[in-house]
Order: structure tokens, then C-alpha cells, then sequence
């Protein structure tokens, strides 16, 4: 009976951590919009740098090299975890492997992006 509620619990922890994250990003938005708000109230001039430096910040040009740097360890992780389990039959490596395809993709599309924009540049 405890089995059945491993994998519920670990969805609903899912989304609970990917709701918190919209949750408070949505929140600080809407603090800066309020600072912003007063500000224009009491009559302070905004200057255009400034309203950019408020804005959303530009990305850092590393950030898709950081992203699929991580991706590919997750399938590098996941591929020794595959090799240290012992099965004579092969079918845990089988497995594990295919699990460890998705993050190696994701990875390596991070690092196509990140070469990429390197060459735009």
C-alpha cells in the first residue's frame, strides 16, 4: 500500500517546487511594478537606462554552456549509475540508458545553442 504513494508523492513535490518558483518570480515582478508605481507618483523622473536596468536582465553569454554542462553530467551520472548496478541480464543497463538518452539530448542541444551564439558573436 505505501509503494502506490512514492511516485504520487514525488509528482506532487514536483509541482509543488515548480509552482513556488512561478509563485515568487511573479511576486518580485509585481514588487518592481509597485517601486515603480510610487516612484512615478511622488513625481521622480525615471531615466530610460534605468527602466532597462529594471527590466528583465540581459542573459549571461555562458548560461547555455552552464545549462547543458549540467544536462550532460545528469546522463554521464546516470549512465555509471546504469554500469555500477549489478544484472547479469542487461536489462537494468537497457533501461537506465534510454532514461539517460532525454538528458544527454537536452545537454547536448544546450551546447549546440551555446556554440551557436558563440559564432553569431
Amino acid at each position: 500500500m505505501a509503494d502506490e504513494f512514492i511516485p504520487i508523492v514525488m509528482f506532487i513535490v514536483i509541482g509543488v517546487v515548480v509552482g513556488l518558483v512561478f509563485y515568487f518570480k511573479s511576486k518580485a515582478r509585481a514588487d518592481m511594478q509597485q517601486t515603480v508605481r510610487l516612484a512615478l507618483e511622488k513625481g521622480t523622473e525615471l531615466s530610460p537606462a534605468l527602466i532597462d536596468r529594471l527590466g528583465d536582465a540581459e542573459p549571461e553569454p555562458d548560461r547555455d554552456l552552464r545549462r547543458g554542462l549540467i544536462w550532460l553530467s545528469l546522463a554521464v551520472g546516470l549512465l555509471l549509475c546504469g554500469i555500477a548496478v549489478p544484472d547479469n541480464s542487461g536489462e537494468a543497463l537497457r533501461g537506465i540508458l534510454a532514461g539517460a538518452a532525454f538528458p544527454f539530448a537536452i545537454g547536448s542541444a544546450y551546447m549546440i545553442m551555446w556554440r551557436y551564439g558563440q559564432s553569431k558573436k
